[in-house]
């Protein structure tokens, strides 16, 4: 009977995961613009080019880095988000977003004085906390910007998202991909299909809530947590990241 209730609550995941890329490519056609990524059995390192519908790369945080701007370097990043101040009410929140990150970011925001604007750069990482930092960012009215030669992945676009106004330059890079929600191995089958679908629930909600078109996940859930598809320009435009101020 255990195995029936797991095999039943695996089936019930796949189905929604089918129904859900089902409806997000249907909204990207009914657009008009839509161009399906030409994805072959593996995706090419990070550090090569990115053009049209080659767009997936290979993705390890501390390994692969793109290949934007010879000029800037940004060497090894904090294993957990670090503010730093810059210049002239401009702040950078760079780093891994590590779990347990939220409650200590929002609360050096709260202390920063004279903070208009965060400068991002990040391999990702902790969901809820990405999404807990950008609600505050947004209550707290401050902008982003990433600087080119820099990138912004995984969770991180969710910070950048925050942002009013947006800045992104075409020299920076932004990408995205399948998230996990809870992994432990000794959760019960039908308890991590449901911190699934609750995280997908959550993530959907938040890009409305940011003005961000929700049809981003249409790539995101294409591409396994292993990689990462990269967002063009016209692409960052399509889904709202850009802003006019930007």
């Amino acid at each position: 009977m255990r195995h029936l209730t797991v095999a039943r609550a695996l089936t019930g995941a796949l189905l929604l995961q089918i129904a859900l890329g089902a409806f997000l490519v249907l909204g990207d056609l009914s657009s008009g613009d839509f161009s399906l990524p030409r994805f072959g059995p593996s995706a090419p390192r990070l550090t090569q080019p990115v053009t049209p519908g080659d767009q997936r790369r290979t993705f390890a945080p501390n390994r692969d880095l793109p290949p934007l701007s010879p000029l800037r370097d940004p060497g090894k990043l904090p294993n957990r988000l670090a503010l730093t101040e810059a210049e002239g009410g401009t702040w950078r929140l760079e780093g891994t977003i590590a779990e347990g990150d939220a409650e200590r970011i929002i609360a050096a925001l709260d202390g920063a004085p004279g903070i208009e604007r965060l400068i991002l750069q990040s391999p990702g990482g902790s969901v809820p906390d990405a999404l807990a930092i950008g609600r505050h960012l947004r209550q707290m009215g401050l902008g982003t910007r990433m600087l080119e030669g820099e990138f912004c992945y995984s969770a991180c676009p969710y910070l950048l998202a925050a942002g009013t106004p947006r800045d992104i330059p075409e020299g920076a890079s932004v990408g995205v991909h399948q998230h996990y929600f809870g992994e432990s191995t000794l959760l019960p089958a039908f308890v991590a299909v449901e911190q699934i679908q609750r995280g997908q629930g959550d993530v959907m909600e938040y890009l409305q809530e940011m003005g961000i078109d929700p049809m981003v996940l249409r790539p995101a859930l294409a591409t396994p947590a292993d990689q990462i598809y990269i967002l063009l320009p016209e692409e960052l435009a399509r889904y709202k990241f850009v802003t006019p101020e930007g």
